[in-house]
């Protein structure tokens, strides 16, 4: 389930790489157009082989099978544009890897009656959500539903919040026998390089250089992904909503912090060490607040849950509010003052989104986190910010993820299935060690 690569290509088969039968003139002539020259990084390339093309052909069965489930061996040729017994194949091996399974058999007019498939949803991934205060620890199925969830309280002391993210976990997977595990994946408030999978950027958390990765790995015997939370949050749009046809993307988590995560060209853009998007300590006004980064006014500064806060107790001394929460529910019963701080939050949210339209120009830009449910709120005021800095066109589309902050438990969830499901370069050790199927809780 590799979506990033795949979501975007087109459906090949083994024998020949070409468009299907029901492509537009458009695409055929994109097709033939192809074969031009192009810049080829010689440093890091791998010639195409037939195995290339079976790995595509899997992760496309496997993405028709989880947006049109339950569906048939059938239908999945006639949509794929592949031969059945290729079909055939992908099927019996997706179903030996238990990524999917066979459901009841379908009624037919005539002839046979089709054995429809879906995703196995006994297969989970164990999600973790990392806020300064505190951790959500959640179970998540490979449809992308959250079926358990607990939080862990966290302090500034890594290896003591470590030990109780861990016994969340165990408790947790206890309470739910018969499913199969297949790792961690952990959304956190920083940057995560990528070839060492370390924490190297989380001025929120503030944590000392901590190997979180092998703590929980040796604590609970799975593997653990690691990941940034606005890009977690991607990951959880691309794989569990539908964003086909989205090429150029930007995704701003508003917590605590600002986070962003960059998608171009139809991919998640890592950058040097992995930083690559870190907008929200970009500074805006050298003469604001200090950011936690150590520099001063940094977007986050004005556009965050905690600058919120720190607007409405500038206009009421003897603020009631002690969190975000209290803040929206304060406006939302009519509170004024709270009503204000809110719009100059959305106010300044809108104006770091100018300087993203103007260095990325993206199409859309998703915003998750705590203001989604008073979006209503938010929306006339950042749209209005966003149309006054579109240099050229029409502005960008700006719109509120489903379910606000657990788009980052289920990108985190996301990190592990994408991780599992295909493998672009492994050895038959590894390849017999991942068919075996995933992991059995204890």
């Amino acid at each position: 389930m590799e979506l990033l690569r795949t979501r975007h290509s087109w459906p090949q088969k083994e024998e020949a790489l070409a468009p299907p039968s029901n492509a537009s003139a458009g695409d055929k002539r994109a097709v033939r157009h192809a074969a031009g020259m192009r810049h080829v990084d010689l440093s890091n390339v791998q010639v195409a082989s037939s195995e290339t093309a079976r790995r595509i052909n899997r992760d496309i069965v496997l993405e028709l099978i989880r947006t049109s489930q339950p569906i048939s061996r059938a239908d999945l040729a006639r949509r794929s544009g592949l031969q059945r017994s290729t079909v055939s194949q992908i099927v019996e091996q997706l179903i030996g890897e238990n990524w999917i399974r066979e459901g009841p058999v379908a009624s037919a007019p005539r002839g046979r009656r089709p054995t429809m498939l879906g995703l196995n949803e006994d297969l989970v991934a164990v999600a973790v959500d990392i806020h300064p205060r505190q951790a959500t620890v959640a179970v998540v199925d490979l449809n992308g539903r959250v079926l358990m969830r607990a939080v862990a309280p966290l302090t500034s002391n890594a290896a003591a919040s470590t030990r109780a993210i861990a016994g969340s976990m165990q408790r947790m997977l206890r309470d739910l026998p018969g499913k199969s595990a297949e790792g961690i994946g952990i959304s956190l408030p920083g940057r995560v390089d990528p070839s060492t999978q370390r924490m190297i950027f989380a001025p929120n958390l503030r944590w000392p250089d901590f190997d979180l990765k092998k703590t929980i790995e040796r604590k609970t015997g799975l593997p653990v992904k690691l990941e940034n939370a606005a890009t977690a949050a991607l990951l959880a749009e691309l794989t569990f909503a539908r964003m086909d046809g989205v090429r150029d993307a930007v995704l701003v988590t508003i917590s605590e912090g600002v986070g962003t995560s960059v998608f171009a060209n139809g991919q998640v853009v890592a950058g040097h060490h992995g930083v690559a998007g870190e907008f929200g300590h970009v500074p805006i006004d050298p003469a604001g607040p200090r950011c936690a980064c150590g520099q001063k006014g940094c977007w986050e500064t004005f556009a965050s849950s905690r600058a919120a806060l720190r607007f409405y107790r500038e206009m009421e001394p003897e603020a009631r509010a002690a969190t975000f929460q209290e803040l929206i529910s304060l406006a939302e019963m009519g509170d004024h003052a709270a009503a204000r701080a809110l719009e100059q939050q959305a106010m300044w949210i809108g104006r770091g989104l100018r300087i993203l339209i103007a260095g990325i120009s993206p199409s859309t830009i998703l915003i998750a986190g705590e203001i989604t449910p008073v979006w209503h709120r938010y929306a006339p005021i950042i749209e209005k910010e966003v149309a006054a800095l579109t240099l050229a066109g029409v502005p960008p589309k700006v719109r509120p993820v489903r379910e606000g902050d657990a788009a980052r438990l289920r990108g985190a969830a996301a990190l592990v299935f994408q991780q599992q499901s295909t493998c672009p370069t492994e050895t038959p050790q590894a390849s017999r060690r991942r068919t075996r199927g995933p992991r059995q809780m204890d």
